[in-house]
Order: structure tokens, then sequence, then C-alpha cells
């Protein structure tokens, strides 16, 4: 789960990280209200959850109350990648002396959270990775000492950072540790953090990725979601207790599990199909998800045909193929279903599927083989 530019610093100053006085507005007189109360210029940053908003114009400077007002007007409903702009964040407008980049996330090879700086701040760390892999200067966190004040300095003194300002960094790069552990996140960055007019050190932009799996017990956190974040198939699919994820093949794909799901996928596209979804329904579904996951699958206009690959262990197969059936039976459907299943009860849900005269096939590459056929309406 994303969350705003504004949520994530809001949550960075909680834990003393510094950042621009600013607020959010939602029209142009509010805009012109929080620039007439800071007195300063400002500068207005639609709030949309991609990347690219400086290029697509959604940030601008604003020299007077008046003008950002009328600049938060321009902003104000455009359209950035597909997602329309409702809010913008307006902050004091930072005098930049120097650029970091600070960030932290969790290195799963080394069973670590990884805190990485560069001094090449305000750009796309991937970029930094790419062309100038030497400027970035990692330290990895043990999970129960916390990080270090010398794991700090070693980052500030890796990038050449003054000495003056080493004190303040280290403490922003603890907070911004604690904060990603924290909020269970998976990511935690300040891009730029930097060096201002007052030679102090200030976080100016901000991002944070939650880790949805944790999201039960960080409700706070979870209540922050954008709607306008997922479509509205996605959205249906997590209130359905079901991880769905769009793309843009023809073969919907039901499976239960992660790993089963990534694989089933992979097999699609090596016997020549594409896969229109990730649909994982989870262990011990019953009748009633596997509904929901037909009904998200099917409302899909390019699917052209549906594969479901259900391991039965906790999910009984006789219980997916009686969902399985009552989808069938209350839905419009108008495309080909090519079951496979194996584990606990499948002959029992073989028969049910039998008795539907739905097809079914033993091995997954031969069901992969006749939804790839029944996409492309050929016969297997």
């Amino acid at each position: 789960m994303k969350l705003h530019e504004y949520q994530s610093k809001r949550i960075f100053a909680e834990y003393g990280v510094p950042i621009p006085d600013g607020d959010i507005a939602t029209t142009p007189a509010e805009a012109r209200a929080i620039a007439e109360r800071i007195g300063k210029p400002v500068v207005i940053k639609s709030q949309v959850l991609v990347g690219g908003r400086g290029k697509a114009g959604g940030i601008k400077l604003a020299q007077t109350p008046a003008e950002a007002e009328e600049v938060a007007g321009g902003i104000l409903g455009m359209d950035i990648k597909g997602l329309t702009v409702q809010k913008v964040l307006v902050d004091e407008a930072a005098d930049i002396r120097a650029e970091i980049y600070l960030g932290a996330v969790l290195d799963r090879g080394a069973r670590k959270v990884a805190i990485m700086a560069s001094s090449e701040g305000g750009v796309e760390i991937e970029e930094v990775a790419a062309q100038t892999p030497e400027k970035i200067v990692t330290v990895h966190v043990h999970p129960l000492l916390g990080m270090q004040g010398y794991q700090a300095r070693q980052l500030a003194f890796g990038i050449g950072l003054s000495k003056e300002y080493i004190p303040a960094f280290t403490r922003i790069a603890q907070s911004l540790y604690r904060a990603f552990f924290e909020s269970d996140a998976s990511l935690a960055e300040i891009n730029p953090l930097i060096v201002n007019g007052d030679n102090q050190l200030e976080a100016v932009d901000g991002k944070i990725l939650l880790d949805d799996s944790a999201l039960p017990r960080q409700t706070e956190l979870a209540s922050m979601r954008d709607p306008d974040e997922d479509s509205a198939t996605e959205t249906e699919a997590r209130e359905a207790g079901l991880s769905y994820i769009d793309l843009d093949g023809e073969i919907g794909c039901m499976v239960n599990g992660a790993g089963l799901a990534m694989a089933t996928m992979d097999i699609i596209k090596l016997y020549g199909g594409n896969p229109a979804n990730f649909l994982d329904i989870g262990g011990g579904a019953g009748a009633d998800k596997v509904l929901a996951a037909l009904r998200i699958i099917l409302r899909d206009t390019r699917v052209k045909a549906v594969l479901i690959n259900i391991f039965g262990g906790i999910t009984r197969c006789d219980e997916v193929a009686n969902g399985i059936v009552e989808a069938i039976n209350s839905l419009n459907v108008k495309v080909p279903i090519v079951v496979r299943m194996v584990g606990v009860n499948e002959e029992e849900g073989r028969q049910i599927l039998a008795d539907s005269k739905l097809p079914s096939a033993n091995r997954l590459s031969e069901a992969v083989q006749m939804a790839v056929a029944a996409a492309k309406g050929e016969s297997k």
C-alpha cells in the first residue's frame, strides 16, 4: 500500500524528522489560505500515487498567496498518468543548497533492513544505482539492536557529508529506521533530504510503502489508503479477502497460493498465452470465495478463457468445485473454463465438475495448453 507524500512526511515528522511547514488543500481557496499562513513563497505539489509529477506539470512554485491560488487551480483536476489530482500539498519553498538520498528497504537476502544513502539526491535512486553505483552507501540493521549511531555516521562519512551536519543526519537516519520498522513498511525514503539556506537538514519529499500483510495490525495507517490507488476490481477483491492484480492478458487465472499463482502465470507464458490477472484465493477458500473470484475474473472483457489451478490442502477440491458450479449457474459465463485440481477431495471435486460438463485436467501443463487453445478459439 502506497502513502501520499504528505502522509509519509507527517509520519516522518512524528519520529522527529524535520519537514517543511505546509498543509494539504483540496480547493484553490484552501491553497491560498495555507500560503497566507506560511507567509513565504510556497511550492504546490500534486498528490497522486505516481512518479513524474514534476515533469507532468504537477509541481510548481508560487511567490504569493494569490499565485498559490492560481497555481493550485491549474493543478487540481489535472490528469497525471491516468490519475486525477484531487488534492495538493502546499509547502514552504525550500532554499536548497545540497540534496541527499536516504532510504530504508527490506533486504530479503540479508534478512535485515538496508539503510541506503547517496550524495546524489533529488533523482531516482535506480538511476544512481545504474550510472554511479559507487555513490550509494549501504548499512544493514540488526533487527534486535536497531540502527546504531555508528552506522548512521558510516553513511554520513561514506557520502562525504560535512562534519557539521553529522549529528542531525544521525538523528534523522535513526528516526527514518524507527518509522520504517514501526509502520511495518517495505520502503521508506527521503528524496531529497536537503541542506537548506539555514544550514539545516530537512526532508522536502517522502515516500512510504506499507506491507499489505501487516495492515490488519496497522489499522490507523490502513485507513489512509487512497481509493484511487487501486482499480474498482482490485478494491472489490481486497474486500473479498482475495489477492488480485490486473494484468493485460487474455487468460483469467484463479489459483490458491501466491507461489503457485506465479508458477501458473509462467507456464501460461511458456505455452504462448498471457495471463489477464494474478488472483490468489488463499488457503481454506470456500465456495463463496470462489464465486467472488470468478465474478471478478469474468467481469474483465479481455478474458477469453479461465484457468483454475487448485492444490488442495487446507483448500478442499470439492469446495472449490461447488463454487465453480455455483458461479457458472449464477453468472453469465461466455468463456471456456479449464480446471486442474489435485489434493484433498480431488476425486469428489472432479466428479462435481464432470457432472456439470466442465473440462478438467490432471496435469498443469495439460490444463494450460487447453486454456491457451481455448483463448485462441482452438480445440485442444
